[in-house]
């Protein structure tokens, strides 16, 4: 090709930019895959109050639920905090409801305790919940040493995870939204907030279903029936190792 011939070819290029489809007001996603019409059909309003402790790279994903937690719970009932450790000067007031008395950490120690046994201690919690990856949550552990005394508690549910289009690493992982929702309706002991907040999440997965998305069994499904492509590290086979001897002391 010569010279004129590439001038011409550049001549071609449009010099306006794309158009952008329709972005959401609420959700910012673009308007054909919104779905904010399986929100509840009024915010709502736990007595606790969810805090998220959010790893950078969870914002860069296209398909994140917390979103979804933040528009189904009234304004101030979930508060989202960004970084890889915390508090940060940026985070207003952090710290300050870090170290209040009623405040809980959502972390699968082996000191946790189920959340059930808090519905009679105090009349609404600070919930904390770390959001990202199970490595990107415990170095978020690690280098926030305000975290370490919080009292720590675990979920218990044998729930599935309706996020059927992402893979989970080990059997029972909930997504963010459906910890929280789970968490909450065990501390409120009312189910409405697991009924009415992972509405949107089904919405988003039966769009994604019906438009070239596969469902996605999780990590250790796929090591177990020897069908996982790919090598795995040391993480996470020491946690899929750890899952079976935890489902071992449960049964």
């Amino acid at each position: 090709m010569n010279e004129l011939e590439v001038w011409k070819d550049l001549s071609n290029i449009p010099a306006d930019p794309p158009i952008m489809r329709e972005l959401c007001e609420n959700c910012e996603r673009p308007s054909a895959v919104c779905w904010c019409s399986a929100l509840p059909p009024d915010r709502l309003s736990p007595r606790s109050t969810i805090i998220l402790l959010q790893h950078p790279a969870e914002e860069k994903r296209c398909l994140r639920t917390a979103p979804m937690l933040q528009l189904g719970l009234r304004q101030d009932k979930c508060l989202i905090f960004k970084g890889k450790k915390f508090p940060q000067p940026r985070h207003d007031n952090l710290e300050n409801i870090l170290s209040q008395p009623n405040t809980i950490l959502l972390y699968p120690s082996k000191t946790a305790i189920d959340i059930r046994d808090l519905q009679n201690d105090r009349e609404s919690y600070n919930l904390v919940l770390i959001d990202g990856t199970w490595p990107q949550a415990k170095a978020i552990y690690a280098s926030s040493p305000i975290l370490h005394p919080l009292k720590q508690v675990k979920l218990l549910t044998s729930a599935s995870s309706s996020y059927i289009i992402r893979t989970q690493p080990t059997e029972g992982c909930l997504s963010t939204l459906e910890t929280a929702a789970e968490a909450l309706s065990q501390l409120e002991n009312d189910p409405t907030y697991r009924e009415q907040l992972v509405e949107p999440l089904h919405m988003l997965c039966k769009y994604q279903l019906e438009n070239g998305a596969v469902t996605h069994q999780s990590k250790e499904f796929l090591l177990k029936t020897r069908t996982y492509p790919k090598l795995i590290g040391k993480r996470l086979s020491r946690l899929l190792r750890s899952t079976e001897d935890q489902n071992i002391l449960n049964k």
